[in-house]
């Protein structure tokens, strides 16, 4: 998620162990150490552009690296606040804090590598969007009201309504994959690989994609009181053996494709534009399969080089009108 979710998640949770007369410098380090997973960030390359998608949510994202993490964060914070805390009053807030970052990235649909190194499988729970103020508002009001109030009953009224909010995204969830099941039914397809998220900052309008015949269809969901779904597009969906016959398998781009998909967890479609490969779970409108970010493809470059990211920005006032019209439910039809 956001590093604002971030920050406030683990500062929330810090606050849990933390007596009155320690709130303050208990939710600083629940919130350095609940943003500091995402210094992976900073791993990239100049001339291999998906070097940053293997590592984002990868090892500092994992459960097994949650007590290596807090021990560092620790370290560094204990330059700043060994006047106020003991070592081990510190390890438990950074702890705390550190903890919640992985677990909170894997309720969201980009794919976080909980069970790294023992696996590299991408999780994504798809109940929460990547940035959500419903969630994230009131969580930054309640550790604030707990820092000044010092009372401590309100970080377990904030937690409660972090469970109460996830379990109320499972909902949707589930009733956003009926009507994606009901789409496809209507349609005569087969609901093949059928994945929902929601949309940016809510959990109202869902994206599903269904795979049937060599396409992956797009279409959003409406939830509000009654199912409505919002009928989209299609995209061909690519196929590693026919897209591309003019690579070399042994070839650097090639192998980034293959990279490629497995970051989007196989949902890679092919467009009008054939030599760019887009990551059909993200569009800025979710009944869209215009994606937010691909790569480009270029037979003509050496073996050796790797491929073009390519990020679609795009006709952005537009798309957002589009997608303010799907929220009020312009285009949607009740489901049967």
């Amino acid at each position: 998620m956001d590093p604002v979710s971030q920050g406030a998640f683990g500062a929330i949770f810090a606050q849990t162990i933390a007596n009155k007369k320690k709130l303050l410098v208990g939710s600083i380090l629940g919130c350095i150490a609940g943003l500091a997973p995402d210094l992976d960030i900073f791993i990239r390359s100049s001339t291999d552009p998906l070097l940053k998608l293997e590592f984002h949510r990868q090892f500092t994202h994992a459960l097994a690296f949650i007590p290596i993490g807090a021990a560092l964060v620790t370290l560094f914070s204990r330059v700043l606040f060994k006047n106020y805390l003991s070592w081990t009053e510190t390890y438990f807030f950074c702890f705390l804090g550190y903890a919640t970052h992985g677990l909170l990235d894997a309720c969201t649909s980009y794919g976080t590598q909980l069970l790294w190194p023992f696996s590299d499988v991408r999780i994504s729970w798809n109940n929460i969007s990547v940035v959500d103020p419903f969630l994230t508002i009131p969580v930054i009001a309640l550790v604030i009201i707990t820092i000044l109030s010092k009372n401590k009953f309100m970080p377990f009224l904030g937690i409660f309504y972090i469970f109460v909010y996830l379990g109320f995204g499972l909902i949707q969830e589930n009733r956003a994959e009926e009507v994606g099941k009901s789409i496809a039914l209507m349609r005569g397809h087969e609901s093949k690989r059928l994945t929902v998220k929601p949309s940016l900052g809510n959990l109202f309008l869902w994206k599903t994609i269904y795979e049937d015949k060599g396409f992956y269809y797009v279409d959003a969901v409406r939830l509000f009181g009654a199912k409505e779904y919002c009928e989209g597009t299609k995209i061909k969906k690519l196929d590693n053996l026919t897209g591309f016959m003019d690579l070399n398998t042994n070839s650097q781009q090639y192998l980034d494709i293959k990279r490629f998909d497995w970051f989007s967890q196989g949902y890679l479609g092919v467009g009008q534009s054939k030599n760019i490969i887009t990551d059909v779970r993200y569009s800025a409108v979710p009944n869209e399969a215009d994606g937010l970010w691909g790569i480009k493809i270029d037979p003509s470059k050496d073996s050796s080089e790797h491929v073009e990211w390519v990020v679609n920005r795009s006709d952005y006032k537009s798309k957002w009108e589009r997608f303010f019209g799907l929220l009020l439910g312009r285009g949607c039809n009740k489901t049967r």
